[in-house]
């Protein structure tokens, strides 16, 4: 794969973030002879292109906006969405506690809208392979979409298969061939079975999960599968700063709960860990406890068929504009 340049001049095809006067950003694709209109006047994409990155540049009324390559973050809050997304703080946490490596062998389920698919494939280079899952084909289809936009071409290190992950892994995967393994869903512990028998001996599998009932569900199915070193959790919180002169003090918002991070890695067949000793804990659930996680209980409202279909075509539209230009992808 020749990946999407990332510096340099702009060119037709390449995706270029709009900062207007007030902070407000506009993500376009530059093509020849195309118009980003406003309430503040008229640019011409000619104006952008050939210019360097981070140029600032005058509408038709004077108004001036910089013009920057959109960052993977940036570029991962403002994309088509299918499912829910990984935010970047999450995805930069699971490159390093997964710790994800250029030629590495890596399992995603499922695949939702590709946010952390690209993160995964920025990761694991041009001789890694990344294998995602994905239930629902609309969905995959969001994620390709949104993957082709932001790279300019779908990777040949990438694959996206439809169906059960639990029926879909064996076949796709050897046993013990795979060196990582990030579940993003809500039931990560019916399928802990086929991870252990694809991830190699110290191979790490992670998973990503909103709530404390299905972190506490997760974390006692691994250690009761014996086949996993005991799990870590974790949650990542961000606060930014406001820093102007002497006026320095903490944002009046930040980036908080999201999910939590289990991680566990696998042990060598027939390995038994020694006892660890613990204190006295409530470890065992119910059918009446797994129901208080289950999505009408939390208040969860799934996208909406039509609000799916949006996303698909928007993922479709933007895939097909990055793709267009003869300079797209191919730099």
């Amino acid at each position: 794969m020749t990946p999407r340049p990332r510096s340099g001049p702009f060119s037709a095809g390449d995706r270029v973030q709009l900062t207007g006067p007030k902070g407000r950003m506009n993500t376009i694709t530059l093509k020849t002879g195309g118009e980003f209109h406003s309430h503040r006047g008229v640019l011409s994409h000619e104006l952008i292109i050939g210019q360097p990155d981070g140029s600032v540049i005058q509408s038709s009324d004077g108004t001036e906006y910089l013009a920057l390559r959109p960052l993977l973050s940036d570029f991962a809050l403002s994309m088509p969405r299918g499912a829910a997304i990984i935010y970047p703080k999450d995805a930069a946490q699971i490159l390093a506690q997964a710790d994800i490596f250029p030629g590495a062998t890596v399992v995603e389920a499922g695949v939702g809208s590709g946010a952390l698919s690209l993160w995964l494939l920025r990761a694991i280079g041009p001789q890694g392979r990344l294998m995602s899952f994905e239930r629902r084909e609309e969905f995959a289809e969001v994620a390709k979409g949104n993957v082709e936009t932001f790279l300019g071409e779908l990777p040949d290190t990438w694959s996206v298969g439809i169906g059960d992950f639990q029926d879909a892994l064996p076949s796709a995967a050897e046993p013990g061939t795979v060196d990582r393994i990030v579940l993003d869903m809500l039931a990560p512990w019916e399928c802990l079975d086929v991870a252990a028998t694809a991830l190699t001996p110290g191979g790490v599998l992670l998973c990503y999960i909103a709530t404390v009932t299905q972190l506490s569900r997760v974390a006692e199915a691994i250690r009761a599968t014996g086949e996993f070193t005991e799990p870590v959790s974790t949650e990542t919180l961000i606060r930014g700063w406001h820093v102007e002169g002497l006026a320095v003090r903490p944002d009046h918002r930040m980036v908080a709960h999201t999910g939590f991070l289990l991680t566990a890695r696998r042990l060598a067949p027939g390995t038994v860990l020694p006892a660890l000793k613990r204190r006295a804990s409530k470890s065992d659930f119910s059918d009446e406890d797994v129901e208080i996680w289950t999505p009408g209980s939390v208040g969860e409202r799934p996208l909406s068929e039509k609000g799916l279909r949006r996303a698909v075509r928007e993922a479709r539209i933007a895939a097909d504009a990055a793709s267009a230009s003869p300079e797209a992808g191919g730099q």
